[in-house]
């Protein structure tokens, strides 16, 4: 045991971890990533270790800002040091990355000591990377939904409540902004817990957050659920799931979805919140996350057995995923496009599509028979009853519930791409839209972002806009303008496609 002196390092990892002079750390025989047992008082916690030769002097142990939640010093007081062995959850890692299979118990220690920091990020990137190459079965992915519920909060709202997910990809995907209004007029309870952009330029609720807060208590929801039946809100201040969140900052730089942990995540967010019925939507094409349809039915099947076993009827919309939905990307432009299509003016394939999943949802619920959902969905929106019900949602969030679509301020330095010879979009490419978007400024300036003229299968004249990118800062319309010519963003075909000269 070693006795050192706290040194306040306003720095934050994210990890439950320390750091050491490097002789002490020599003297105890410690390295990068070792654990160690910190005591102050009736204070004791398990820490991982970071080593300096410069950053502490001998005799000081440096408290990483973000830990001091978990244990209260200041600087000077002295800390009992101790070597401390890893916890079991690192052995039962170590049996998923050589094939085997892992039992209730094991995954939810695993779960519990991701939440607690007990692990390090590298051995959760382990776990991780076994889930992608090693795999799992349904059994464990069960178990791993029902701990990352277990080691999160749990909400119980009092009735039956319906909800709509998305397993992302596409650009442009404001539907739910459609959806919840169109399910909460249709007299269903539909409380809706979304994320912000993660690798996208825009999430629901980073979209809802130009018409309106999306930051609310836990009881602040129940009462808007009570009032208006359905909202959009930011899930993130809630602790639902905390596990996931973290799963997921670790899975974004390894750029991996591993299929197991993408089940449990969506899953265990709606097991959380007490969801009795599900519709997913599974955007299928070149440049989704999932390419084909038998890939797509496949995912579709395990998202109903788990659903099955969690007691969750779910529904799988399987929808086309080649290129954006609707023509913008981005937060201000989505949730202009989004107010456009309530009052009836927006594009036809985003009111398709949301019209489509909301009508699933009133079908599984018995609000209309089957196959009458969706023209139920149309009539709700035709007659401005969602509009109304969105107004609503607005007003009792906080926000202006007669905002207007122009009323939406957007990034005022512009870019127009030029089609570059007459001919059709034959594709779009999802992925450089994606980073065209994000290059803008989208999601942080909430008025960068893209508007597409022309999509697959329209007619355009060299020289006829393409593209429209948005920003606020000029660097980065000129990192989106050079992103978008280097990564081709789009394709167009003339008639001819080919000429083999004979001469």
């Amino acid at each position: 045991m070693l006795e050192l002196n706290a040194k306040i390092i306003k720095i934050k990892t994210g990890e439950k971890s320390v750091i050491l002079n490097e002789t002490d750390a020599g003297e105890m025989m410690l390295h990068i990533h070792d654990r160690v047992s910190l005591k102050k008082d009736l204070q004791k916690i398990i820490a991982i270790v970071d080593v300096s030769d410069s950053m502490v002097e001998r005799g000081e142990i440096g408290i990483y800002e973000d830990f001091l939640p978990f244990f209260a010093v200041s600087d000077g007081d002295a800390i009992e040091l101790s070597v401390a062995t890893p916890p079991p959850s690192v052995a039962f890692i170590r049996k998923k990355m050589k094939g085997g299979t892992l039992n209730k118990e094991e995954l939810y220690r695993i779960v519990k000591d991701t939440v607690t920091h007990s692990l390090s990020e590298l051995e959760v990137a382990a776990f991780l990377m076994a889930e992608q190459y090693v795999g799992m079965n349904m059994d464990e992915v069960e178990h791993l939904t029902r701990a990352i519920v277990e080691t999160g909060r749990t909400i119980d709202f009092g009735e039956t409540v319906v909800d709509k997910h998305s397993i992302g990809g596409v650009p442009g995907n404001k539907v739910t902004l459609l959806i919840v209004p169109i399910v909460a007029a249709a007299g269903l309870k539909i409380p809706k817990t979304s994320s912000r952009a993660i690798t996208s330029p825009s999430g629901t609720a980073d979209t809802m957050e130009v018409l309106a807060p999306v930051t609310f208590s836990l009881d602040a929801l129940r009462k808007l659920l009570m009032d208006v039946g359905g909202y959009i809100a930011w899930g993130g201040s809630l602790n639902l799931a905390p596990a996931d969140d973290l799963f997921i900052r670790i899975e974004h730089p390894l750029s991996i979805d591993p299929k197991a942990q993408m089940l449990a995540s969506i899953m265990a967010k709606k097991l959380s919140v007490g969801v009795s019925t599900l519709v997913l939507d599974i955007p299928t094409g070149k440049g989704a996350k999932v390419e084909d349809f038998d890939t797509a039915r496949a995912l579709g099947n395990d998202f109903i057995e788990l659903g099955r076993r969690l007691g969750i009827k779910v529904s799988c919309g399987i929808t086309y995923g080649n290129q954006p939905v609707g023509h913008t990307v981005g937060p201000a432009l989505e949730a202009r496009e989004a107010l456009l299509a309530l009052t009836g003016k927006g594009p036809n394939s985003l009111i398709e599509k949301s019209t489509s999943l909301a009508g699933m949802l009133l079908e599984m619920n018995g609000v209309t028979p089957k196959g009458q959902g969706q023209a139920f969905a149309k009539d709700l929106l035709r007659s401005g009853k969602a509009y109304q019900k969105m107004q609503e949602i607005i007003e009792k969030q906080g926000g202006d519930p007669d905002v207007k679509p122009d009323d939406v301020p957007l990034g005022k330095l512009r870019y127009v791409v030029p089609a570059p010879i007459d001919g059709y979009v034959s594709s779009i490419n999802n992925s450089a839209i994606n980073a065209v978007a994000k290059a803008a400024g989208a999601p942080l300036c909430k008025g960068a972002g893209i508007m597409l003229h022309a999509k697959i299968g329209y007619a355009v004249k060299k020289g006829d806009p393409v593209l429209e990118i948005f920003s606020e800062n000029e660097q980065s319309l000129k990192n989106a303008q050079m992103i978008a010519l280097q990564r081709g963003a789009f394709v167009i075909e003339g008639m001819l496609l080919e000429e083999l000269p004979g001469f």
